[in-house]
């Protein structure tokens, strides 16, 4: 399978975004009505609890909301995304200390036709965004803003589910208002979270953690400088399938952290690697990605090609890369 990606330059949502909203639609409403969730929130519910717990994100919210139309609740909810369904997909992520660091290195894997094709810079407070979007509106699975904070996420392993906020969103609202791991740590602990995620933050300081949320849970915070998806303490006997290949993946990735020729290099090499890198079908690694946000610098991998971007000088392009023929087995 192929599948083209873009880079694009939108300072804030406009008719670009309403545009891709729009050929989306129908894939956000499934998206959003999902499977196994509780009912869906009312639309005014939906914007009271984002004024409550990312109140600085409510004027690009209404923005939005403006440009579907005034009478589209369904869109409004959709563009919310407070109480979506439950998603279970693999990734995997690592922080490097050493030289050429700090830096943060994952691979992103999830169903291609689902995943959104652009990678983008905005400014919806005039501070520089550089990240991975993901549908309906502002979504980012990982990103870096101008000061050098980085956030990115994995999903967390466990079938909880509960009223709160898409992490995507979540991840938005870290990066458009946080410069600190500090800052970041203290908004993963107070806005409500839909499902189990694990978000790993870095600074250009180097200061870095994995915030472990569950909404049945309060959040943990560790500084393991690997993550896959589970949560810990971890996991030891008995493993489900996708257990075991989680906790595969996060041992791959200390195991070339700590290697004693470990470079930067040699650790997005594991990146690019079984068991880190994934040819199941139904989710593959999609791409990957090394943030160095001292550089303010960004590459976007595939198996032999990058796309590089820094903070400042983002340069709109596109690259469609070939998968081929994806391999069974579970990610």
């Amino acid at each position: 399978m192929q599948k083209r990606f873009v880079a694009i330059r939108e300072d804030t949502p406009g008719n670009d975004w309403l545009a891709r909203f729009i050929a989306g639609r129908a894939e956000a409403e499934a998206w959003y009505r999902g499977t196994g969730r509780q009912a869906p929130a009312t639309a005014a519910e939906c914007t009271a609890q984002l004024t409550r717990h990312m109140p600085e994100l409510l004027r690009p919210f209404e923005q939005a909301c403006a440009l579907v139309g005034a009478d589209d609740e369904l869109a409004h909810r959709i563009i919310s995304q407070y109480r979506p369904p439950p998603l279970a997909h693999g990734c995997t992520q690592a922080v490097w200390l050493g030289d050429d660091g700090p830096a943060l290195v994952r691979n992103y894997d999830f169903p291609l036709d689902i995943v959104s094709e652009h990678f983008e810079s905005t400014r919806w407070f005039g501070r520089e965004v550089v990240s991975k979007g993901q549908r309906p509106w502002g979504g980012c699975l990982d990103g870096m803003n101008a000061a050098g904070l980085v956030a990115s996420v994995t999903f967390g392993g466990d079938a909880a589910q509960g009223a709160g906020f898409s992490v995507i969103l979540i991840v938005r609202y870290l990066l458009e208002t946080c410069s600190t791991v500090s800052e970041a740590i203290a908004a993963l602990c107070r806005i409500p979270v839909a499902m189990a995620q694990n978000v790993t933050v870095l600074d250009k300081a180097g200061s870095h953690a994995t915030v472990f949320l569950n909404p049945e849970r309060a959040p943990f915070v560790s500084r393991t400088p690997a993550c896959a998806n589970h949560q810990e303490p971890g996991l030891s006997t008995g493993l489900s399938p996708r257990a075991a290949s989680s906790l595969a993946r996060q041992q791959a990735a200390l195991r070339a952290l700590a290697s004693p020729d470990a470079t930067l290099a040699r650790v997005v090499e594991a990146f690019m690697a079984a068991p880190i890198h994934s040819r199941d079908r139904s989710s593959p690694t999609v791409y990957g990605a090394v943030y160095r946000p001292a550089a303010l610098s960004v590459d976007y991998l595939w198996p032999g090609h990058v796309m590089s971007q820094r903070i400042g000088s983002f340069t709109p392009g596109e690259y469609v890369h070939d998968y081929g023929a994806a391999t069974t087995g579970v990610n």
